[in-house]
């Protein structure tokens, strides 16, 4: 398998229902192994779409606990459960930030052991919520900082072992820490729920995430995170007040290259 580290949006859009777009998804392949950010809503089938099934997926990691962004990790949980529908060999490594083993602990608490998978089969850490992180991994090494948007909420910097550097805002609104987390990063999946006029507290609007996007020196720019009232505005066009580099708008299995 190749060890270009790619970059597939699963889900682009938010909690309200769309055909267009799932909830907030991202699939990275790093060294061959696939890190899914956030399961909201429609995730596993996206995977699907893209040729993935969840034995495939190897590391779950969570921005925060927001239902559109963990909607999908219990019926995820479950189908691992069920005999036919394939085998996990490895085990899955979930990533998240201080306060996520109490949110899985309140979800056994519903769904008792049909989303425990058998003994050794999840390995949970918690990342810190008030600081930097670091973690390395075969073929891949996490970095992690607090964002701007819930007590437990974190983005994410993924470097490949070929040197390439995907970050991931989750949701977040202007913060210092996602200009720290991206500089001079590949691409960058940044949240622009909304456009400026409608600028609401927690998120970024276009022309704010452009103005991070300059400030880090990234190299790509992916916009996600898209509420309905966006779909009526030149995103493209916000975004360019503030960054004139390579831009996309992200659209559910809209692939980024190198």
């Amino acid at each position: 398998m190749s060890s270009a580290t790619t970059v597939t949006i699963l889900g682009s859009g938010t909690c309200v229902p769309s055909l267009r777009r799932s909830s907030c998804s991202v699939k990275v392949v790093a060294d061959g192994k696939i890190l899914v950010m956030d399961t909201g809503p429609g995730t596993m089938r996206r995977l699907l779409e893209t040729g993935t099934t969840i034995f495939d997926v190897s590391h779950l990691l969570y921005s925060h606990l927001h239902p559109d962004h963990t909607g999908e990790l219990v019926p995820l949980l479950f189908a691992t459960k069920y005999p036919d529908a394939g085998r996990r060999r490895d085990p899955l490594t979930i990533l998240a930030g201080t306060g996520f083993e109490n949110f899985l602990s309140g979800l056994r608490g519903v769904y008792g052991d049909w989303i425990d998978l058998q003994d050794g089969m999840v390995t949970l850490t918690e990342l810190s919520t008030t600081g930097n992180d670091r973690r390395v991994f075969e073929g891949f090494t996490i970095e992690t900082l607090p964002m701007a948007h819930r007590p437990e909420s974190i983005g994410y910097r993924i470097t490949g072992s070929d040197g390439r550097v995907v970050v991931y805002s989750g949701d977040t609104d202007v913060c210092e820490n996602l200009i720290t987390l991206a500089k001079g990063a590949d691409v960058l999946i940044c949240e622009s729920a909304f456009p400026d006029a409608l600028k609401v507290s927690g998120h970024l609007s276009p022309s704010l995430a452009g103005e991070i996007a300059a400030s880090a020196n990234v190299r790509k720019l992916v916009l996600t995170h898209f509420y309905p009232e966006c779909d009526g505005v030149d995103v493209r066009k916000e975004c360019r007040k503030t960054f004139d580099g390579e831009l996309y708008l992200a659209e559910d299995l809209m692939q980024i290259g190198p």
